[in-house]
């Protein structure tokens, strides 16, 4: 068999024609469903972008307004959940318990409809997981830290009733703007291994719950969904160790030790600018004295770009941005991840819709470097 196709991580391998998303390097642009990502970002919801990138167009206003009453209707989840979440043992991996809840949700489909993959079907089960993970999220990461459920309010708007299902109280206006704008910049982001997850899985005709099952896994590991986090324990260690003025040794000694700087760099964007870090930093200096340690931490954040650029020649990518940004808007690190899930479902529900309707089943070949004619004695 030849090898001459090989190349270790599928970097610059094509993996399917899509119609949702593609990200333009020379231009320097995302694209979802022919539209700019960063301007969809400053002029719609994160509601209407997702309605956008599942339904292939931008909705109008009465759509807006129906596909928001879909979604809050739907907040809820089942009690068995939240007991599920009570006996889980409290050392577990949150990303685990958004799994197994996922999983569970699976449960509650007729199993007929589970198994059916047409489009109408995986639409009315994907609007499911898109209300319901966040609910799924903000709970597991409650119970996992000995805090009170709170259930979800169908008064809130999507980004709003998660900030609130966090916290316990509604943002004020630039808190919920900043999220929203978060919430969108994950939203879809062309074949990331997650996706790449999801759609291998779909490709089988496993069920969408399943798909979304695999995706989680993926962002579970520190490469993918667990930069964010990364990044921002990294800035609060460098705070903690002498803030702005020790930023260059700080970053010094870890690359001299091969440590990977995260929320720098991207497999695609290579050594430009990620489009939505550069739109999210603008959010940072208006969030800033939110926290006492804010300023500082600014300081910290623009010291540390500046060091990447000169030393290794690398742009941020949206994880660092958006870890700062979270981080003041007084979310707790360990949901960095699951709101990026959350997110994300909205861009997954489409790709799985897209799998099951033109389907392949993934099956590649290998690069066999193992050893031939042992025998048995």
């Amino acid at each position: 068999m030849s090898t001459s196709n090989y190349s270790p991580g599928l970097e610059g391998v094509v993996s399917n024609t899509t119609s949702i998303s593609y990200l333009d390097v020379e231009l320097g642009q995302i694209l979802l469903r022919g539209y700019d990502l960063i301007e969809l970002s400053q002029k719609l919801t994160y509601p209407e972008v997702a309605y956008t990138i599942i339904y292939g167009a931008l909705p109008k206003d009465h759509e807006t307004a129906t596909f928001v009453r879909q979604l809050s209707e739907q907040y809820q989840i089942p009690n068995d959940i939240y007991d599920f979440f009570n006996i889980m043992p409290k050392n577990t991996n949150l990303m685990d318990a958004m799994r197994s809840g996922i999983s569970m949700l699976a449960g509650y489909e007729d199993p007929k409809f589970l198994t059916d993959n047409s489009h109408d079907a995986n639409l009315a089960k994907g609007l499911r997981l898109l209300a319901k993970t966040p609910s799924i999220a903000a709970n597991a990461y409650r119970s996992l830290t000995g805090q009170p459920f709170v259930s979800p309010d169908p008064q809130l708007g999507f980004a709003e009733n998660l900030l609130f299902m966090i916290q316990g109280s509604s943002p004020d206006p630039l808190s919920l703007e900043s999220f929203d704008r978060v919430l969108t910049c994950y939203s879809e982001h062309e074949m990331a291994n997650s996706t790449f997850a999801a759609r291998v899985i779909s490709s089988t005709f496993s069920d969408i719950y399943g798909g979304m099952v695999g995706a989680i896994a993926s962002l579970k590991g520190p490469l993918h969904g667990g930069a964010n986090e990364a990044a921002m324990y990294m800035l609060l260690d460098i705070l903690e160790k002498g803030g702005e003025q020790n930023t260059e040794p700080y970053l010094s000694e870890k690359m001299a030790q091969g440590i990977r700087i995260m929320g720098f760099g991207h497999r695609v964007y290579m050594r430009k600018y990620d489009p939505r870090a550069y739109y999210l930093r603008e959010y940072i200096p208006r969030l800033v004295d939110k926290k006492p340690e804010g300023p500082e931490l600014l300081a910290i954040y623009r010291r540390v770009e500046e060091v990447m650029l000169r030393d290794r020649g690398l742009y941020p990518n949206a994880d660092y941005p958006i870890a700062l940004i979270l981080y003041l808007l007084d979310v707790p690190i360990p949901l960095y991840t699951p709101i990026f899930f959350a997110a994300r479902v909205a861009g997954l529900i489409a790709h799985v819709m897209e799998q099951h309707e033109n389907n392949r089943l993934f099956r590649p070949r290998v690069n066999y470097e193992g050893e031939r004619g042992l025998t048995v004695r």
